[in-house]
C-alpha cells in the first residue's frame, strides 16, 4: 500500500520542462501575430496612391498620407505615383500642308487623375503611357499637317506656342472620353528637323532666299540714295537760280543808280565827263600791241603826245 502511494505521488509531481515548453509556444504565437500585424501595415506617402486589392479586385484607393492596415493573406497593396511624370514621345516623321517632310521630337508632362479608372481601362502604367503617346502623336501629326513648312520652322511665323496648348486640350479630351484616368499637363516640341536627305536642298533654298532679301534691301537703299541726291541737286539748282535772279536785280539796280550818278555828273561838268569817257575808251581800246594811225595834228594824237 505504501508503495502504491509513492508511485501516485511521483506521477502527480509537475514536469518543469513542460512549463517552459508552454511558455515558448505562447511567445512564438505572440511573435507570429506581431509579425503578421506589422507585415500588413503600410504607409501612404504624400506623392503616391495606394491601391488595395482583394482577390485581384480593387476595393480601396487611399490618397491621404498616413499609416493603414490591410487584411492579411486576402488583400494586397500596390503603389501608383501621384506626382507629375515626363514621357519622351518617340520621334516620328510627318508631312506638312505643303507636302514637306519633317522629323518631330516632343515630350509630354502627365499625371494620374483617377487611379481606379486607369486600372480599369489601361490596366498598367505602361499601357496608359502608350495610349497617351498614340493620342499625342496622332494629334501633333494632324495639327502640323495643317501648317505650311515655313510656319513651323520660322520663329517669326511660328504658331507652336498656341499649338502646344491646342494639342494638350485635344489629347485630354480623347483620354477623358475613353476614361483612362490620366491627364496631360503639357505637350512640348523639343525639335523639328528635316530628314537628312532634304537638309542640303532646304539650306540652299534658305541661303538663296536670304541673298534675295539682302539684294532687295540693297536695291531699295540705292533707290533711296538716288532720290536723295536728285532732291539735293534740285534744291541746289533752285537756290542758285534764285540767287542769280536776286543778283541780276541788284546789278540792274546798281547800273541804274550808276547811270543816275553819271547823268548828274555830266550835267554839272560836261567837259570833264567827255574827258572821262575818252580816257575810258583808251583803256578799252589800247594795249601793248595796239597800232593807232591818226593824223599828226588831230586832238587824239595831241593828247597821246601830251601837247594838248
Amino acid at each position: 500500500m505504501d508503495n502504491d502511494n509513492v508511485v501516485n505521488m511521483e506521477e502527480k509531481k509537475p514536469n518543469p520542462f513542460q512549463k517552459y515548453f508552454r511558455g515558448g509556444i505562447s511567445l512564438l504565437i505572440a511573435a507570429i501575430v506581431l509579425v503578421v500585424i506589422l507585415s500588413n501595415l503600410y504607409i501612404v506617402k504624400e506623392n503616391e496612391y495606394k491601391v488595395v486589392r482583394q482577390f485581384g479586385e480593387v476595393v480601396r484607393i487611399i490618397e491621404n498620407p498616413g499609416l493603414n492596415y490591410k487584411i492579411p493573406f486576402i488583400q494586397s497593396v500596390t503603389t501608383l505615383p501621384k506626382y507629375q511624370m515626363t514621357y519622351d514621345v518617340q520621334e516620328a516623321e510627318i508631312n506638312t500642308k505643303d507636302k514637306k517632310r519633317l522629323i518631330i521630337d516632343n515630350y509630354t508632362v502627365w499625371k494620374i487623375k483617377d487611379p481606379k479608372q486607369m486600372i480599369s481601362n489601361a490596366r498598367t502604367l505602361v499601357n496608359a503611357e502608350t495610349k497617351m503617346a498614340e493620342f499625342v502623336f496622332s494629334t501633333v501629326r494632324s495639327e502640323l499637317g495643317q501648317l505650311e513648312y515655313d510656319e513651323i520652322i520660322n520663329d517669326e511665323k511660328s504658331s507652336r506656342g498656341s499649338l502646344n496648348d491646342k494639342v494638350t486640350n485635344i489629347v485630354n479630351e480623347l483620354l477623358e472620353k475613353d476614361e483612362y484616368g490620366i491627364e496631360v499637363v503639357d505637350v512640348r516640341m523639343k525639335r523639328t528637323d528635316l530628314p537628312s536627305e532634304n537638309e542640303q536642298s532646304v539650306f540652299t533654298r534658305m541661303i538663296s532666299e536670304r541673298e534675295s532679301t539682302a539684294q532687295g534691301y540693297l536695291s531699295k537703299g540705292d533707290a533711296e540714295k538716288n532720290r536723295i541726291i536728285a532732291d539735293t541737286d534740285r534744291e541746289v539748282k533752285e537756290m542758285l537760280a534764285k540767287a542769280e535772279s536776286e543778283a541780276e536785280i541788284i546789278r540792274s539796280e546798281g547800273e541804274q543808280e550808276a547811270a543816275k550818278m553819271y547823268n548828274a555828273a555830266y550835267s554839272k561838268d560836261p567837259d570833264f565827263y567827255d574827258l572821262y569817257r575818252t580816257l575810258q575808251s583808251y583803256k578799252q581800246t589800247i594795249d601793248e600791241e595796239t597800232v593807232i594811225i591818226v593824223p599828226f595834228d588831230s586832238p587824239y594824237a595831241k593828247l597821246l603826245k601830251g601837247t594838248e
